[in-house]
């Protein structure tokens, strides 16, 4: 093919898949500021014009006496005279635009799933069935991840209901008749962040002593009073609604992984707690999808408040679910007998240089004995470390996406374009879902540390958060841009979790366990709480490159960890 016919091509599919604009240093992707848009029509036209004079069997003697290259001049032109429409109803307005990169995120991830076939190519079928018999699973397992699941989807369903609407809602509210400024958007953020931060110890003190599945309804009933407050147009309520928004979210990031975590260690399935939590995030993943297409439905019937009133259905529904079918369980007794039991119980990693300091905090039960064992652990320092730094750059992308996106779309679109967010989100989380799936795959490898994981992910997590700095500064916005980058740290999201858990399941004491994440979230609301209070300062951009730096931070924490990991694991 000649570089002609290349350019041509390049060209007829970039120009119709983003409206083609022309402008003084600018590309198919940028939009930036006097950019002449020339319509499909027209463009089509210029087009076919251009193939006439290009392919005139005159100028070229070639196509007139090869009758193969006539016919392939021919497809060719009748390929993009074809897609050429299609792709401009596709690029007509926001909503389809998203729907249909949702689509083929969604296709994207069935074809991941519909090649992690279990059976090899020339495997037999009796072979592949005496392996399957030696592979069954106990079905103690099944029913417990049943148990679980359920009533984690349908939580976490109300908690997504609400993630792509937070700062749009807030942002929406009239105070003394002015439209809230960013930097009160901002105050009310930061006291869900300041409440888990003072609170989260406590809090999380108090599952472990009244059980986790108490602490995992209460989730229910605290998240379900906060986003009622959304409704409100008074400051203070508002306020003190986003603080009771942040006490609930310590439970729930908590009291289900520890529950889970308990049950799994009393009936002997902790080695299938990586298999659990990798299931959990995949259908969270699947789940938020859902929740972003419901919210958007009930945005467009109800109005920004919509997708809030329409939360509180899956959170009742799901605290129902584990009160019904979930067996209370605490951290393990303060008696010395039960101490020594959970350590014969525990994986090795939880026995080795903790027993003086787990009895000390066996006896007293307090939030200062919990400290003590992180201190005393470089792996669970190190482990916080990372925890924090990950999730705080998370959140930073949780409360400044709408805003990175909302002017590209405009100036993509035109100004008035309106922002599908409900739509977008559910891309982001179709990103999110993907990484999930290249996480179940990265565990089935034998020799194959989830510290490794781990490490690749968040590495690549640096570079996409970078590369959403890059495009989400003023003359470099890009809607496939920042999509693109966005997508790709969506995608290392959906590896964190399950990574994460599988890892904290690893190093953090059951006895302490809800505590020990508890402490972990100081540092990480800190960190937030820093940022929001001079985002103002730094805008969108800065933010994220902040938020780059500080998963290159973690990277580093995490090579460590690996590092110390691989070299138990060659002692033993």
């Amino acid at each position: 093919m000649s570089t002609s016919h290349l350019l041509v091509l390049v060209v007829t599919a970039l120009a119709a898949s983003f409206r083609y604009k022309i402008g003084p240093v600018s590309d198919a992707f940028s939009a930036p500021p006097k950019t002449i848009s020339i319509p499909m029509r027209k463009y089509s036209s210029i087009l076919q014009k251009f193939h006439s004079n290009h392919y005139d069997h005159n100028a070229n003697p070639f196509m007139s006496t090869n009758p193969y290259a006539s016919v392939l001049c021919a497809s060719r032109f009748s390929l993009s005279s074809t897609v050429s429409p299609t792709i401009s109803k596709i690029t007509l307005n926001p909503n389809t635009l998203f729907d249909t990169l949702l689509v083929i995120l969604g296709i994207t991830a069935m074809c991941m799933k519909a090649i992690d076939r279990p059976r090899g190519c020339g495997e037999s079928f009796a072979t592949f069935k005496d392996n399957t018999k030696m592979k069954e699973k106990p079905s103690e397992l099944k029913f417990l991840q049943l148990k679980f699941l359920s009533a984690f989807w349908l939580l976490r369903c109300g908690y997504w209901m609400s993630g792509a609407y937070v700062v749009p809602a807030y942002k929406a509210k009239v105070f003394n008749g002015v439209e809230a400024s960013m930097a009160q958007v901002s105050n009310i953020l930061l006291s869900g962040f300041a409440a888990a931060a003072i609170f989260g110890p406590t809090i999380g003190r108090a599952t472990d002593k009244y059980g986790r599945r108490a602490g995992t309804i209460m989730f229910a009933l605290l998240y379900g009073l906060g986003v009622a407050s959304i409704s409100s147009n008074a400051f203070w309520v508002l306020f003190a609604g986003r603080a009771i928004i942040g006490c609930a979210l310590s439970l729930l990031f908590t009291a289900p992984e520890a529950w889970v975590g308990s049950e799994a260690s009393r009936m002997g399935l902790t080695e299938y707690l990586s298999e659990t939590f990798g299931l959990a995030y995949t259908g969270d993943a699947l789940v938020a999808i859902i929740a972003g297409k419901l919210a958007s439905w009930a945005a467009s019937v109800r109005g920004i408040t919509g997708p809030f009133d329409l939360s509180t259905v899956f959170l009742a529904t799901g605290a129902i679910v584990s009160c019904l079918f979930w067996k209370e369980n605490k951290a393990a007794s303060f008696s010395t007998t039960n101490m020594d039991t959970s350590l014969s119980e525990g994986p090795s990693c939880q026995r080795e240089g903790r027993i003086d300091d787990i009895e000390d905090g066996a006896k007293k039960g307090m939030i200062k004995d919990a400290f003590n064992i992180v201190r005393k652990d470089k792996r669970l320092v190190l482990l916080g470390t990372v925890q924090s730094l990950f999730e705080a750059a998370m959140y930073v992308f949780i409360y400044q996406w709408p805003l990175a996106v909302s002017p590209a779309v405009s100036a993509f679109f035109g100004e008035g374009a309106v922002t599908p967010f409900g739509i977008i989100f559910s891309c982001f989380m179709a990103g999110s879902f993907l990484g999930s799936i290249l996480f179940s795959k990265s565990i089935k490898s034998k020799n194959r540390l989830a510290e490794t994981t781990a490490t690749n992910m968040i590495g690549a997590s640096t570079i996409s958060m970078g590369l959403a700095a890059f495009f989400t500064a003023a003359n470099t916005t890009s809607l496939a841009g920042i999509m693109g980058a966005l997508i790709a740290y969506e995608a290392c999201v959906g590896m964190y979790f399950p990574a994460m858990s599988t890892l904290r399941s690893k190093y953090v004491p059951d006895d302490h366990k809800t505590v020990i994440l508890s402490l972990f979230g100081i540092p990480l609301n800190a960190l937030v709480v820093i940022i929001y209070l001079s985002i103002h300062h730094l805008g969108t951009s800065s933010a994220f490159g902040i938020s780059s730096l500080a998963l290159a931070i973690a990277t580093a924490c995490m090579m460590k960890l690996r590092s110390i990991s691989q070299k138990e694991a060659n002692a033993n």
